[in-house]
């Protein structure tokens, strides 16, 4: 299959599209002339339709596409040799990377609590994924701090949660790397969570007080927390590292909710954002049509 070249299904609207795309690409068949400004990182199956389950064909066909980014929350799990085939076909594009996520790390109630051994478990949690990082060459890793107490009062637990993420601080900065933590919806898919909301998580970063412990701003989670996406960005912008895209309802392309995402990327881009926006939803459509769609919401979100 020549992956510069979409298959026709037969269908008007697919076909159209798909001559659309390749219009855009003839200019330059070596560069592809429709690099999106942002870098929005599909997943490593993202098309597997159209060009099979292989990561790299994956990557060669977003790239061919004008995707300037990759992710996987379970990058630092696979082996390493399909790691560093994935990493070298990345760096041939010009690809960045998402955050992916720790290992090992202790879950349940462990963040918002106080006890000595369970930090050293944290600890040696992110020790060990930060290794990960390094033998990867990997930058951002994602941490969701669990689940809350509520036979503690909160304010007890978000300094539990404080000083947690300190006694990582030396391992991630001697390394390079940056944890990113990531606020989730309590009413939809993440209840119990003790961490929801990016005003919180701003405050968390602002006291830990170090360039490795950011946040992973997912607008998806955020439209049903709180809203007030563009401001939020705005007032949290010197604590945001990375961003995840999700339409709501349904957390699908962007265009099938309610997010006007091309406004809140243009806003994105005028900020000066160069890191990733991993693309953390589903297909409104399945099959070559529902690739097809993605990519065609992106390059009309991208169209500012």
């Amino acid at each position: 299959m020549d992956r510069r070249q979409f298959i026709s299904t037969g269908a008007v609207t697919t076909a159209a599209v798909s001559m659309g795309l390749q219009n855009a690409r003839a200019q330059d068949k070596t560069s592809n002339s429709a690099k999106f400004k942002l870098r929005y990182a599909p997943t490593f199956n993202c098309f597997k339709n159209h060009v099979g389950s292989d990561p790299t064909e994956n990557i060669k066909f977003a790239a061919d596409n004008g995707f300037r980014g990759m992710f996987d929350n379970g990058f630092g799990r696979k082996p390493y040799d399909q790691q560093k085939k994935i990493l070298a076909e990345m760096e041939k594009h010009d690809m960045k990377l998402g955050p992916f996520g720790f290992s090992g790390m202790p879950g349940g109630k462990a963040f918002v609590s106080n006890d000595k051994d369970t930090r050293k478990q944290i600890v040696e949690a992110c020790r060990n994924t930060v290794e990960v990082a390094k033998r990867i060459n990997a930058k951002w890793i994602l941490l969701v701090p669990g689940s809350y107490d509520d036979r503690l009062e909160w304010d007890y637990q978000t300094a539990n949660v404080i000083d947690n993420l300190r006694a990582c601080v030396e391992i991630l900065e001697s390394a390079g790397c940056v944890m990113v933590l990531e606020p989730l919806n309590a009413w939809t898919n993440h209840p119990g969570r003790f961490l929801t909301k990016i005003s919180q998580a701003y405050l968390i970063c602002r006291a830990v007080n170090s360039p490795s412990v950011k946040i992973i701003n997912d607008l998806y989670h955020q439209q049903i927390m709180e809203g007030n996406l563009i401001p939020n960005i705005d007032l949290a912008w010197s604590e945001i590292a990375s961003f995840h895209i999700g339409d709501n309802p349904g957390r699908k392309e962007p265009g099938t909710g309610e997010i006007n995402y091309k406004n809140i990327f243009e806003h994105i881009h005028s900020k000066g954002y160069e890191g990733v926006l991993c693309c953390e939803h589903g297909k409104s459509m399945g099959g070559k049509e529902g690739e097809i769609a993605f990519i065609e919401a992106y390059r009309k979100c991208d169209g500012f």
